[in-house]
């Protein structure tokens, strides 16, 4: 368990669901709006360049309908540019996961073992995420750290 801290986050976004592996075609177009518009570099106000995916505003659980983010954090929402969106997420309690191996292979199988063991983590539905930095792009040696929101105990 770990306490992560408030932060804030500018990016893009999509509703989707992982029904009908909807999600799975939703993240690959958001992922390519990201990259081919350079999103990144839009973002003035960044504290990284590490890369955060973020599922939040869920409807029920990972069943249901919820918003996926893919931005950077930033130390300010006052410039947010056109056509992207700004949101700060609250401080909470997390676990934390870490998917390796080649990407998205490597996160999407970590997301079953989270889908599996849904009940006996206290997921809170808050927001999750992933957070894409340095070692994210390594091919088979890639790691991605996964925050899970779950209660506090």
């Amino acid at each position: 368990m770990k306490k992560i801290d408030s932060f804030k986050i500018i990016g893009i976004s999509i509703e989707t669901t992982n029904e009908n592996n909807k999600s799975a075609k939703d993240l690959e177009k958001l992922w390519g709006q990201f990259y081919s518009e350079n999103i990144s570099n839009q973002i003035s106000n960044k504290i990284s360049d590490e890369i955060y995916s973020i599922y939040t505003d869920y409807k029920t659980d990972y069943k249901g309908k919820y918003t996926s983010i893919i931005g950077l954090k930033v130390n300010s929402l006052d410039s947010i540019p056109n056509g992207l969106i700004g949101r700060e997420f609250e401080s909470g309690i997390y676990t934390k996961f870490i998917a390796k191996g080649e990407m998205p292979n490597a996160v999407i199988e970590i997301w079953k073992e989270i889908w599996a063991k849904d009940k006996e983590l206290n997921r809170t539905y808050t927001a999750d995420f992933e957070v894409y930095g340095a070692k994210s792009q390594n091919g088979k040696d890639s790691e991605i750290e996964i925050y899970i929101a779950i209660e506090n105990e």
